[in-house]
């Protein structure tokens, strides 16, 4: 039997369950079920995701600041550099991006993501979608197709790893 997978979290996945669906006050389980995951070694972000999470003045800083320290894995690694070089050179070479958005994919963690789930095998958890004619963004299910790394959003990665809340 294979192992079951593991995930990657975009800030995303994040962001928007604290805003909308998986609220603190809410639904507290989702944010116990990260770190449960993390614990079994499912599910892990990077640093430049816990960055983001940490420039925040609200729960999800609090919360982000009380996970433990390899939750945001350290994306510095030279495999990790080497594909992250990679899908530079390629969106560099994409005449259908703008300037400021192949200025914004190598700036931003997006870039740092798709690069560590490709030399780790790990699935990347993203809301973003594929858009065959993105011109201000490169979204990375685009470069997640032309590299062969696996996406998916929250809530198929949580299906896949056993997840459910239950009322109580």
């Amino acid at each position: 039997m294979s192992s079951p997978r593991s995930f990657l979290f975009d800030a995303n996945a994040f962001i928007e369950a604290k805003r909308r669906y998986y609220a603190f006050d809410i639904c507290p389980g989702y944010w116990d079920a990260l770190l449960a995951l993390h614990a079994q070694h499912r599910l892990l972000s990077i640093d430049h995701v816990g960055a983001e999470l940490l420039k925040g003045n609200d729960d999800l800083k609090a919360w982000a600041s009380k996970a433990p320290a390899t939750l945001f894995a350290d994306s510095g690694s030279g495999d990790v550099i080497s594909v992250f070089a990679q899908l530079q050179t390629w969106a560099a070479g994409q005449p259908q991006f703008l300037p400021q958005a192949k200025a914004d994919f190598a700036a931003k963690a997006d870039a740092w993501l798709i690069a560590y789930a490709k030399a780790k095998g790990l699935v990347l958890v993203t809301h973003e979608e594929f858009a065959a004619d993105a011109r201000k963004k490169v979204p990375m299910p685009n470069v997640c197709k032309a590299f062969q790394v696996e996406h998916v959003n929250t809530f198929d990665a949580l299906r896949e790893m056993g997840i459910r809340f239950t009322w109580e």
